[in-house]
Protein backbone atom coordinates (compact mmCIF):
# COMPACT_ATOMS: atom_id res chain seq x y z
CA UNK A 1 0.00 0.00 0.00
CA UNK A 2 1.02 3.28 -1.15
CA UNK A 3 0.88 6.02 2.00
CA UNK A 4 0.73 10.01 1.47
CA UNK A 5 1.81 11.18 5.05
CA UNK A 6 0.36 14.40 5.34
CA UNK A 7 2.61 16.29 8.11
CA UNK A 8 5.81 14.71 8.68
CA UNK A 9 6.86 15.99 12.33
CA UNK A 10 7.53 13.23 15.00
CA UNK A 11 4.19 11.54 14.40
CA UNK A 12 4.44 11.25 10.78
CA UNK A 13 7.74 9.81 11.33
CA UNK A 14 6.80 7.18 13.66
CA UNK A 15 4.07 6.14 10.90
CA UNK A 16 6.63 6.08 8.26
CA UNK A 17 8.86 3.45 9.84
CA UNK A 18 5.71 1.12 11.15
CA UNK A 19 4.38 1.50 7.54
CA UNK A 20 7.64 0.45 6.33
CA UNK A 21 7.72 -2.26 8.28
CA UNK A 22 4.58 -3.40 7.27
CA UNK A 23 5.44 -3.37 4.09
CA UNK A 24 3.74 -0.04 2.54
CA UNK A 25 5.73 2.67 1.30
CA UNK A 26 5.55 6.05 1.39
CA UNK A 27 4.67 8.23 -2.04
CA UNK A 28 4.44 11.39 -0.47
CA UNK A 29 5.44 13.36 2.82
CA UNK A 30 4.23 16.86 3.15
CA UNK A 31 4.93 19.20 5.39
CA UNK A 32 2.84 21.08 8.09
CA UNK A 33 2.76 24.55 5.76
CA UNK A 34 3.33 22.75 2.06
CA UNK A 35 0.10 23.11 -0.08
CA UNK A 36 1.28 22.44 -3.56
CA UNK A 37 1.39 18.63 -3.67
CA UNK A 38 -0.65 16.04 -5.89
CA UNK A 39 -1.04 12.62 -4.06
CA UNK A 40 1.33 10.58 -6.53
CA UNK A 41 -0.34 7.02 -6.60
CA UNK A 42 -1.38 6.86 -3.21
CA UNK A 43 -4.16 4.32 -1.72
CA UNK A 44 -4.48 6.46 1.09
CA UNK A 45 -3.36 10.01 3.19
CA UNK A 46 -2.68 10.12 6.67
CA UNK A 47 -2.77 13.04 8.40
CA UNK A 48 -1.30 14.23 11.46
CA UNK A 49 -0.67 18.11 10.54
CA UNK A 50 -1.95 21.13 12.28
CA UNK A 51 -5.04 22.51 12.88
CA UNK A 52 -4.56 25.12 10.51
CA UNK A 53 -4.00 23.15 7.46
CA UNK A 54 -5.89 19.55 8.12
CA UNK A 55 -9.11 21.01 6.66
CA UNK A 56 -7.42 21.98 3.54
CA UNK A 57 -5.40 18.60 3.64
CA UNK A 58 -8.68 16.44 4.38
CA UNK A 59 -10.34 17.96 1.69
CA UNK A 60 -7.56 17.90 -1.08
CA UNK A 61 -7.52 14.15 -0.46
CA UNK A 62 -11.50 13.89 -0.89
CA UNK A 63 -11.08 15.99 -4.36
CA UNK A 64 -8.26 12.81 -5.25
CA UNK A 65 -10.70 10.21 -3.87
CA UNK A 66 -8.17 9.18 -1.99
CA UNK A 67 -8.81 7.65 1.58
CA UNK A 68 -8.05 9.60 4.46
CA UNK A 69 -7.48 8.62 7.60
CA UNK A 70 -7.09 12.06 10.34
CA UNK A 71 -5.31 12.61 13.53
CA UNK A 72 -5.17 16.18 13.71
CA UNK A 73 -6.83 17.66 16.52
CA UNK A 74 -7.92 21.52 16.78
CA UNK A 75 -9.88 22.19 14.00
CA UNK A 76 -13.29 19.73 14.53
CA UNK A 77 -15.69 23.22 14.76
CA UNK A 78 -15.59 22.19 10.89
CA UNK A 79 -16.05 18.40 11.45
CA UNK A 80 -19.68 18.65 10.69
CA UNK A 81 -18.44 21.04 6.83
CA UNK A 82 -15.85 17.85 6.30
CA UNK A 83 -18.54 14.77 7.16
CA UNK A 84 -21.45 16.71 4.70
CA UNK A 85 -18.24 17.61 2.05
CA UNK A 86 -16.98 13.96 2.47
CA UNK A 87 -20.70 12.56 1.72
CA UNK A 88 -21.24 14.92 -1.20
CA UNK A 89 -18.09 14.05 -2.96
CA UNK A 90 -18.75 10.13 -2.23
CA UNK A 91 -15.37 10.42 -0.84
CA UNK A 92 -14.00 8.39 2.16
CA UNK A 93 -12.63 9.40 5.44
CA UNK A 94 -12.00 8.59 9.23
CA UNK A 95 -11.32 10.78 12.03
CA UNK A 96 -9.83 9.97 15.84
CA UNK A 97 -9.06 11.65 18.35
CA UNK A 98 -6.54 9.13 19.73
CA UNK A 99 -5.91 5.86 17.02
CA UNK A 100 -4.36 4.16 20.02
CA UNK A 101 -5.97 0.23 20.56
CA UNK A 102 -5.84 0.71 23.95
CA UNK A 103 -7.40 4.27 24.45
CA UNK A 104 -10.21 3.12 22.06
CA UNK A 105 -10.88 0.05 24.11
CA UNK A 106 -10.77 2.97 27.07
CA UNK A 107 -13.35 5.15 25.19
CA UNK A 108 -16.01 2.37 26.05
CA UNK A 109 -15.03 1.38 29.29
CA UNK A 110 -15.36 5.49 30.12
CA UNK A 111 -18.85 4.86 28.81
CA UNK A 112 -19.68 2.14 30.56
CA UNK A 113 -18.08 3.61 33.60
CA UNK A 114 -20.54 7.05 33.11
CA UNK A 115 -23.46 5.20 32.57
CA UNK A 116 -22.72 3.29 35.95
CA UNK A 117 -22.28 6.01 38.09
CA UNK A 118 -25.24 8.08 36.29
CA UNK A 119 -27.47 6.04 38.80
CA UNK A 120 -25.23 6.84 42.07
CA UNK A 121 -25.66 10.28 43.72
CA UNK A 122 -22.59 11.91 45.40
CA UNK A 123 -19.89 11.78 42.86
CA UNK A 124 -17.87 14.72 40.98
CA UNK A 125 -16.19 13.63 37.75
CA UNK A 126 -13.41 15.10 36.34
CA UNK A 127 -10.80 14.35 33.53
CA UNK A 128 -7.10 15.12 33.97
CA UNK A 129 -4.56 15.17 31.13
CA UNK A 130 -1.22 15.23 30.48
CA UNK A 131 0.78 15.68 27.46
CA UNK A 132 4.08 17.08 26.28
CA UNK A 133 5.06 20.46 26.00
CA UNK A 134 4.89 20.80 22.21
CA UNK A 135 1.38 19.86 21.87
CA UNK A 136 -0.52 22.57 20.42
CA UNK A 137 -4.19 22.08 21.73
CA UNK A 138 -5.58 22.05 24.89
CA UNK A 139 -7.22 20.13 26.34
CA UNK A 140 -6.52 16.76 23.81
CA UNK A 141 -8.87 15.78 21.60
CA UNK A 142 -8.85 12.33 23.64
CA UNK A 143 -9.53 14.34 26.74
CA UNK A 144 -12.65 15.91 24.71
CA UNK A 145 -13.53 11.93 23.11
CA UNK A 146 -13.90 10.86 27.03
CA UNK A 147 -15.90 13.74 28.58
CA UNK A 148 -18.53 13.33 25.63
CA UNK A 149 -18.68 9.92 26.27
CA UNK A 150 -19.51 10.66 29.98
CA UNK A 151 -21.96 13.06 29.11
CA UNK A 152 -23.87 10.94 26.76
CA UNK A 153 -24.02 8.48 29.47
CA UNK A 154 -25.05 10.92 32.34
CA UNK A 155 -26.39 14.60 33.57
CA UNK A 156 -23.23 16.46 32.75
CA UNK A 157 -24.09 18.77 29.69
CA UNK A 158 -20.42 19.88 29.07
CA UNK A 159 -16.93 20.33 30.03
CA UNK A 160 -14.94 22.90 30.77
CA UNK A 161 -11.68 24.28 31.54
CA UNK A 162 -12.48 26.64 34.31
CA UNK A 163 -14.20 26.31 37.75
CA UNK A 164 -16.65 24.16 36.91
CA UNK A 165 -20.91 24.57 37.57
CA UNK A 166 -22.84 21.54 38.83
CA UNK A 167 -23.59 20.08 34.92
CA UNK A 168 -20.10 20.79 33.59
CA UNK A 169 -16.77 18.68 33.77
CA UNK A 170 -14.08 20.00 34.53
CA UNK A 171 -10.73 19.04 32.53
CA UNK A 172 -7.54 20.01 33.83
CA UNK A 173 -4.68 19.99 30.87
CA UNK A 174 -1.09 19.63 32.01
CA UNK A 175 1.75 20.19 30.08
CA UNK A 176 4.98 18.17 31.11
CA UNK A 177 8.28 17.42 28.97
CA UNK A 178 8.10 14.41 27.42
CA UNK A 179 4.67 12.42 28.20
CA UNK A 180 3.19 11.16 25.30
CA UNK A 181 -0.31 11.08 26.77
CA UNK A 182 -1.76 9.81 30.25
CA UNK A 183 -5.54 10.30 30.61
CA UNK A 184 -7.57 10.03 33.95
CA UNK A 185 -10.86 9.77 34.94
CA UNK A 186 -11.63 10.62 38.52
CA UNK A 187 -15.16 9.91 40.83
CA UNK A 188 -15.13 11.45 44.06
CA UNK A 189 -17.29 11.62 46.82
CA UNK A 190 -16.79 12.39 50.65
CA UNK A 191 -16.71 8.02 50.73
CA UNK A 192 -14.26 6.41 48.04
CA UNK A 193 -12.82 7.37 44.73
CA UNK A 194 -13.02 5.77 41.33
CA UNK A 195 -10.53 6.48 39.15
CA UNK A 196 -9.91 4.96 35.26
CA UNK A 197 -6.57 5.76 33.71
CA UNK A 198 -5.29 5.09 30.35
CA UNK A 199 -1.05 5.68 29.93
CA UNK A 200 1.01 5.99 27.11
CA UNK A 201 4.07 4.84 26.76
CA UNK A 202 5.69 5.87 23.80
CA UNK A 203 3.89 7.46 20.13
CA UNK A 204 4.17 3.84 18.90
CA UNK A 205 0.24 2.61 19.96
CA UNK A 206 -0.76 6.07 18.07
CA UNK A 207 1.33 5.33 14.94
CA UNK A 208 0.42 1.54 14.74
CA UNK A 209 -3.30 2.20 15.29
CA UNK A 210 -3.14 4.86 12.34
CA UNK A 211 -1.36 2.49 9.97
CA UNK A 212 -3.62 -0.24 10.71
CA UNK A 213 -6.58 1.93 10.43
CA UNK A 214 -5.24 2.65 6.70
CA UNK A 215 -4.68 -0.65 5.83
CA UNK A 216 -8.57 -1.21 6.87
CA UNK A 217 -10.03 1.85 5.41
CA UNK A 218 -8.34 1.02 1.87
CA UNK A 219 -10.94 0.66 -1.37
CA UNK A 220 -13.73 2.00 1.17
CA UNK A 221 -16.25 4.45 1.22
CA UNK A 222 -18.15 6.63 3.39
CA UNK A 223 -16.93 7.93 7.15
CA UNK A 224 -15.70 6.16 9.53
CA UNK A 225 -14.23 5.83 13.41
CA UNK A 226 -11.75 3.66 15.03
CA UNK A 227 -14.98 1.62 16.29
CA UNK A 228 -15.32 0.39 12.50
CA UNK A 229 -11.81 -0.77 12.75
CA UNK A 230 -11.87 -2.55 16.01
CA UNK A 231 -15.48 -3.67 15.52
CA UNK A 232 -16.36 -2.28 19.37
CA UNK A 233 -19.21 -0.55 20.75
Amino acid sequence: MKIALLGYGRMGQSIEVIALERGHSISLKVSDEHSDYNFANADVAIDFSIPSVAVFNIKKGIDAQIPVISGTTGWLDQYDEILAYCKSKNGTFLYASNFSLGVNIFFEVNKRLGELMSNVEGYATEIEEIHHTKKLDAPSGTAITLAEGIIENSHYKHWTLNQPKSDEIHIEAKRIKNVPGTHEINYDSEIDSISIKHTAHSRQGFAMGAVIAAEWIKDKKGVFSMKDVLNIG
